[in-house]
């Protein structure tokens, strides 16, 4: 149960760093052309932290499902 705890508390944690990312990325897209540069590095790490979100998901799922 500890397990799934610490889980689901680290689903929190990736969420809410995956949903600034996605915010981050709308207000770059919103200012454009200012800042294009930008583009990449933002669309970088809101593409890492979906992708670390979706991981945890993933792994919390199967931790529910074995517990």
């Amino acid at each position: 149960m500890a397990d799934i705890d610490t889980l689901k508390a680290e689903v929190k944690k990736l969420n809410a760093k995956a949903t600034q990312a996605k915010m981050d990325l709308h207000d770059l897209s919103e200012e454009l052309p200012t800042n294009w540069e930008r583009i990449p590095e933002v669309a970088r790490v809101a593409h890492e932290a979906h992708s670390a979100l979706v991981d945890a998901r993933v792994r919390l799922a199967a931790a529910q499902a074995t517990a």
